[in-house]
C-alpha cells in the first residue's frame, strides 16, 4: 500500500514539473519485459503516447510484424532479415541497377520493387506515383533511423501495411476531412471554399505520403505509426487541421 501511496505521489510530482512521460516509460519497460510481447497493448500505448527514442525502433520493427513478440527470436529473424536484404542488394548489383553511387532511398525502393515483382525492365521506365510515394516516406525515415537496414525494413513494412490493409480508407479521407472542419471549423471551411482553395489543396497527397515530406521528422517521429494503427482516421484528421492552419497562416 505504502508503495503504491509513493507511486502515486511520484506520478502527480513528475506531472507537475513536466516530466509527464517518466511513468509511461516505466510503463513501456514493463510491457517490454514480457516473454511473449502483446501486440494489442503495444498498439494501445503507441496511440496514447509518443514512444520513447530508446525503445521506438524496437516496438515499430514488433509493430509492423518486422520481427515476432517471442524476444528469443529477435536475434535469429533480424538475421535472415539482414540476409535476405544483402541478397537482393548483390542482385541489383549484378543487374546494375545499383552501384556504388547509388542513394540509399533508391536503392531501398529497387528492393522493394524486385520483393513485390514490380521491378521495370530497365532504369530508363519512369517512376510510377506509388514510387514516389515510397521514397517520400523512405526519406523521411531515413532521418530517423540509423541503421539501413532496420530502415529499409521499416520503410517496406510500412508501405506494405498501408496498401493491404487502408488503401481503401485513403480514398475516403478528403471527405471525411471536409465533414471534419465543418464541425470543427466552419468559418475555415468556407472560407477555403469561398476562395476555390479547398480543391486546390494537395491533402491528398498529405495523406498518401502519410505526411512525409510534409511535416517536420521530429513530429513525424510520434505520429507516423498512428496512421494505420488507429482504428479510426481521427488523429490523421487532427494532424491535417494543424497542416491547414499552418500553411494559411
Amino acid at each position: 500500500m505504502a508503495d503504491d501511496s509513493q507511486r502515486n505521489f511520484r506520478s502527480v510530482y513528475y506531472e507537475k514539473v513536466g516530466f509527464r512521460g517518466v511513468e509511461e516509460k516505466k510503463s513501456l519497460e514493463i510491457l517490454l519485459k514480457d516473454d511473449r510481447l502483446d501486440i494489442e497493448k503495444l498498439c494501445t500505448f503507441s496511440q496514447r503516447f509518443p514512444l520513447p527514442s530508446m525503445y521506438r525502433i524496437l516496438v515499430w520493427k514488433v509493430l509492423l510484424g518486422i520481427i515476432p513478440p517471442h524476444h528469443e527470436s529477435h536475434a535469429l529473424v533480424m538475421k535472415y532479415r539482414k540476409e535476405q536484404y544483402w541478397d537482393i542488394h548483390h542482385a541489383l548489383r549484378v543487374i546494375r541497377f545499383i552501384n556504388d553511387s547509388t542513394p540509399q532511398v533508391d536503392i531501398f525502393l529497387r528492393i522493394h520493387q524486385l520483393e513485390s515483382g514490380k521491378l521495370p525492365r530497365n532504369l530508363a521506365f519512369p517512376l510510377e506515383p506509388e514510387d514516389e510515394v515510397f521514397l517520400a516516406i523512405a526519406k523521411a525515415m531515413e532521418e530517423m533511423v540509423e541503421d539501413p537496414i532496420e530502415c529499409y525494413w521499416l520503410v517496406s513494412c510500412f508501405v506494405n501495411q498501408l496498401n493491404s490493409k487502408h488503401k481503401d480508407s485513403l480514398q475516403q479521407l478528403p471527405k471525411v476531412l471536409e465533414q471534419y472542419l465543418n464541425i470543427e471549423d466552419n468559418r475555415l471551411l468556407m472560407h477555403l471554399k469561398t476562395c476555390a482553395a479547398m480543391s486546390k489543396l494537395p491533402y491528398d497527397l498529405w495523406f498518401k505520403k502519410c505526411f512525409a515530406g510534409c511535416l517536420p521528422e521530429s513530429s513525424l517521429q510520434r505520429q507516423v505509426l498512428f496512421f494505420f494503427l488507429s482504428v479510426c482516421s481521427y488523429i490523421v484528421i487532427k494532424i491535417t487541421e494543424l497542416t491547414l492552419l499552418l500553411t494559411w497562416k
